[in-house]
């Protein structure tokens, strides 16, 4: 039997999101064929390890190290690379998350194999054993599919949100394998000199059950407020498209698309926003997406699963207002 090795993530000594996601991609492929699904765990702990086995991994490396957990790439690339030589997984699977993305590539060039990257879907063939791919190309204006060459290990990095979370199952079985590893400190050319947190307040743009987005259609940031207001109706977030960051309106935390973040809420509510491919890539999976913009023409349109052709101004106060009053009655 052969091994998905996924690249399971800690973010303040929790599993990071992705974590969850990318076994279900490579539950996807296992389950399809009759090969297992194994988590490298670098810096974790037996806890985390128990909660990747009830997430869906069969077995969890385990590299639980002071050294390891101050969250550099290369010490992170540095470990992958000692489990993969021993473990020897016919793929690998980190996210497109800051560190993913960092690690994804460098562990491909250290294997001497190839990268498909920002991939949106997986499947796996049972009796060749290549993995086909699903990602965006032209910026993302189609979606293309490509079959890895006969090397192994096939290394993929997997858009965030691409894939559903299982529900953990505490009853799950599997085996924890742990790792002494040694870093050479002459592997480690970058040091972790400060950490500096972000503050925000609500939720997180990609932990929100409904976002409502903001276009270069409202003309400058002084609208931000009242899709504020209506993000607060929802118990929401608000987003944005690339070219009101670029404009400055809004930082680009804010920012959703293919250069930005990936979100698959519930509601997207876009107002002035054109559609552009760039930012459809990054919300394309939301559940319903309505649109205000008062060109009919737009391509948001052909996105949205309703959508209002008119003036911003006249609609949204309306809108929130009704929003307020049927969610409190």
């Amino acid at each position: 039997m052969s091994e998905i090795l996924i690249f399971a993530e800690i973010e303040e000594n929790e599993l990071h999101s992705t974590s969850g996601e990318l076994i279900a991609a490579g539950r996807k492929m296992a389950d399809s064929t009759d090969n297992s699904v194994s988590a490298a765990l670098i810096g974790g702990n037996q806890k985390l390890a128990s909660e990747l086995i009830t997430l869906g991994a069969d077995k969890v490396y385990l590299a639980d190290d002071d050294t390891l957990r101050e969250g550099i790439a290369e010490v992170y690339i540095a470990a992958l690379h000692k489990i993969c030589l021993e473990v020897e997984p016919i793929v690998i699977i980190t996210s497109k998350s800051p560190i993913g993305r960092t690690v994804g590539p460098r562990i491909a060039y250290r294997l001497g194999t190839g990268i498909a990257q920002d991939c949106t879907d997986v499947s796996l063939d049972n009796t060749s054993k290549r993995v086909t791919v699903t990602r965006p190309v032209y910026g993302g204006n189609a979606m293309a599919k490509f079959t890895f060459a006969d090397k192994n290990p096939q290394v993929m990095t997997m858009r965030l949100k691409a894939f559903e979370p299982a529900v953990p199952e505490s009853e799950r079985s599997g085996e924890i394998i742990e790792f002494n590893i040694s870093i050479d400190q002459s592997e480690i050319k970058s040091k972790l000199v400060e950490t500096v947190k972000q503050e925000s307040e609500g939720v997180r743009l990609e932990d929100a059950s409904v976002i409502i987005g903001m276009g270069r259609g409202l003309g400058g940031p002084e609208p931000f407020s009242q899709l504020e207001d209506l993000a607060k109706v929802f118990n929401g977030a608000v987003g944005a498209s690339r070219a009101v960051c670029d404009a400055g309106w809004l930082d680009h935390s804010y920012q959703i698309g293919l250069t930005g973040k990936t979100v698959t809420p519930d509601v997207y509510i876009t107002v002035g926003i054109s559609g552009a491919s760039q930012h459809m890539a990054g919300c394309s999976a939301s559940k319903n997406i309505v649109a205000i913009n008062k060109d009919g023409d737009a391509n948001i349109f052909k996105e949205a699963s309703f959508g209002v052709v008119g003036d911003w101004e006249k609609i949204l106060p309306a809108f929130t207002e009704t929003a307020r009053e049927l969610l409190d009655s």
